[in-house]
Formats: C-alpha cells, structure tokens, sequence
C-alpha cells in the first residue's frame, strides 16, 4: 500500500459508502449502528491507489464498536476533470469540379463537432463559411476559456494562399487561444499559436514564400524562352503586320478609317474571313504610332522623286 494507514482511511472518507451510506468524513458502519472495524469494500475500491487492498481497517480515533455518529466535515477534493477539445471543422475546393467528400470524411472521422464548407477559390479575400467557422471557434472560448479549442483543416492549403494570409489567420487564432489541426501533410498534428505553433506558423508561411517565388521564376523563364522562339503567348492578333502596313499605306492616301476596315481580311481565330472591327483598326494604328514615335520613326513612306530623261 503506497498510503499509510491514517491516509488511506482519509482517502477512503472522501466518498460516499455504497453499502451503509456513510457520507463523506464519516467511517463505515455495521447494522447494530455501531462504527465498523474495517471499511467496506466497495468504498476503498473508489481509490485507485487502494484498489488491490483486501480491507482498509478504521483508525482507532474513529471509535470501532462504538455507536456510529458523523464524522467532522471534511473538505473533499474534487477528481481532475478531463477537458475535451471542441473541434471546428473547416473544408474547402476551389471549384465545383474538386472533390469535397474526402475532406468532410476526415473530419467527421475527427470527431469535429460542427464543421463548415464551402466551394470557393483561395483568391477571394472574404470566405464567409471560413469567417462563421472562426466566429463559432471564439464562441466557446469565450464560454469555457479552460476547454482547448481546435480548427481543423484536411490541409494547410484550404485555409490560405499566401504567406499574408497565413500569418492573418495566425494571429487571429493566437489572440484567441485556438488550435490548429492539420490532418494530412507531413506536419500532421496539433499546432498551439502560443507555444511552439507560433514558430510553426512562421517557418510555414516562410516556406510557402518561397516555393511561390520559386513558381514565378519558373514561369517567367517559361515565357522569355517561348518569346525567343517567337511565341510570345496570349490571343493571336487579329491586325496582323501585313494588315496593318497595308492600313497605314491607305490611310496616308486619304481612305477613312472605315474603309479600310472593310478592305482587311482577319487570317485566323474565330473570326477568320471576317473584317476587324473600326475600334481595333484605330487601336492598331494609334499603337503603331506610338512605337514609331518613341523609336524615332516615321510611318509615312518617303516620296518617291521620278526622274525625267536627261538632257544632253
């Protein structure tokens, strides 16, 4: 036995007998009324450190054989309480196309008690199914600060796309005390923004960061590539250079703009066999004029001076 014998019938004392009905403070009693000489079994088995004793003998203080009365009042301890976690769920797809079923699973599989979804892109700063599930999260903080609050999330990428947003979402769950959950990915667990979360929060958003940095100089290396084997991406004019020297030549000869129009011919896209509209037919030339104006040069065609035969 790990408590001595005056601990042990104290320990005992702090509950009820299930046999004879002694109240807490009070040793057993036997059924003459009289104070027992051993507590009953079922009393002592309520302690654990006391469970694989065979009996518990009353202290001699307490009066064994003699009538049984009420003990002095006792001050009981209550048993710890263990705070279960209220878990937010929180599920999100960008399109309609993506599969949301998976996510709901896990997280009905985490025992979530209430969880939110919605089918929206990350590029959209207001996410009201995203706002109510964070509302509701500080709800039962604010009721039971004491009780550990959870968002969780199948993975970090349902909640933000930049390192911005992350660090947003991270103060705002630090400020309120609330958890995160991560189900899949390899940082699979529990993140407290107070404790070491808050260094997870930061070493994420850096990465993230990075590998966003990282895409767009691939792309932009992508798209120089293409441009020095001539494709330089985007719709395909519709005023091509032959059409628009051809323009600049009719124009310079008096033809109206309109005119024009219905003289060019678009090549290819959608509207091959078509003219341009007037709208593109004047961008086209303004632009034109533009470019030559900050190279230096002049779009009309220089005059050409026809000799007569020389005179001898």
């Amino acid at each position: 036995m790990d408590l001595t014998p005056d601990q042990a019938a104290l320990a005992v004392e702090r509950h009820d007998c299930p046999n004879c009905d002694a109240p807490p403070s009070s040793a057993c009693r036997i059924r003459g009324g009289k104070t027992a000489a051993k507590y009953h079994t079922p009393r002592f088995v309520l302690v654990p450190a006391l469970r694989e004793e065979l009996e518990v003998p009353v202290p001699a203080d307490r009066g064994p054989g003699r009538a049984w009365k009420q003990g002095p009042a006792l001050a009981v301890v209550p048993a710890p309480r263990t705070q279960q976690p209220v878990r937010i769920g929180y599920a999100r797809t960008s399109t309609a196309r993506q599969e949301l079923a998976s996510q709901l699973e896990a997280l009905r599989r985490a025992e979530c008690h209430k969880i939110f979804h919605e089918q929206i892109s990350t590029r959209v700063k207001v996410r009201p199914e995203l706002e109510k599930a964070l509302a509701l999260a500080h709800q039962f903080k604010e009721a039971a600060p004491e009780t550990p609050v959870i968002l969780t999330v199948h993975e970090l990428k349902r909640l933000a796309r930049n390192a911005a947003e992350l660090m947003a979402l991270s103060a705002e769950l630090q400020a309120g005390g609330i958890q995160l959950e991560l189900l899949t990915c390899p940082l699979t667990g529990i993140y407290d923004p107070n404790g070491m979360g808050a260094m997870f929060f930061a070493v994420l958003a850096v990465a993230g960061q990075i590998e966003r940095n990282y895409i767009r100089e691939k792309t932009l290396e992508g798209q120089v590539t293409a441009a020095s084997k001539g494709n330089h991406g985007g719709r395909p004019k519709v005023i091509d250079d032959d059409m628009l020297t051809f323009a600049i030549a009719l124009k310079d000869k008096g033809v109206p703009v309109p005119e024009i129009a219905k003289k060019l011919t678009i090549k290819t896209g959608k509207n091959a066999g078509q003219s341009p509209s007037v709208a593109s037919l004047y961008r086209a030339l303004a632009e034109a004029e533009q470019t030559a104006a900050d190279d230096g040069v002049s779009l009309r065609p220089k005059p050409v001076r026809i000799r007569g035969p020389r005179t001898r």
